[in-house]
């Protein structure tokens, strides 16, 4: 990982919970320079600058699945503190509340990171679009070849099977005269 860019390094560190792209409040402090603990004060002194779509806490069950999935996070294991999640915006807030120098620059690299994700996620999409296009489009030219293969197999058998012979009667017939 040492070679991976600042941006590279945060999204490594975003995460799904809810339905929301956000990062924990320990990843949040590591890259802001502050202990979880002075990050979580700020974000309660200025508590109206955080609504609840900028960051939520963690459920003791959504807590353990962070821990389960995530090994280098094994540390918040045995916090009987439950994390908060900040969204993009949340992260942002917390940056300007911090007010550091390195809080402020690594919250341009936090931005930076989720409108990479939402831009990977968007060309994601556009693939599976794609894909179902195509899909699509080669169902509609096997339902043309299967009906091409079926008609010439039907061709196939008619040719297959041996006409009858004209059975002639038995015995001798005149021709028939008109005259």
């Amino acid at each position: 990982m040492p070679n991976l860019q600042p941006v590279e390094l945060i999204a490594f560190k975003i995460m799904v919970i809810r339905g929301q792209k956000v990062m924990i409040d320990a990843d949040l402090a590591e890259l802001y320079g502050v202990s979880t603990k002075a990050l979580n004060q700020a974000v309660k002194r200025n508590s109206l600058r955080f609504p609840e779509d900028f960051m939520f806490q963690l459920s003791s069950d959504e807590k353990q699945e962070v821990v389960t999935n995530c090994d280098y996070l094994n540390k918040l294991k045995f916090s009987k503190a439950l994390p908060f999640a900040f969204t993009e915006h949340g992260a942002i807030q917390a940056a300007n509340v911090l007010s550091s120098s390195l809080a402020v620059e690594m919250g341009v690299y936090v931005v930076r990171a989720f409108v990479r994700l939402r831009k990977l996620l968007a060309s994601n999409k556009e693939l599976e679009q794609r894909l179902s296009e195509l899909e699509n489009r080669i169902e509609r030219k096997l339902e043309t070849h299967d009906q091409a293969i079926f008609r010439l197999i039907n061709t196939l058998r008619q040719m297959m099977t041996p006409d009858k012979p004209k059975k002639r009667p038995i015995g001798f017939i005149p021709p028939k005269n008109d005259e």
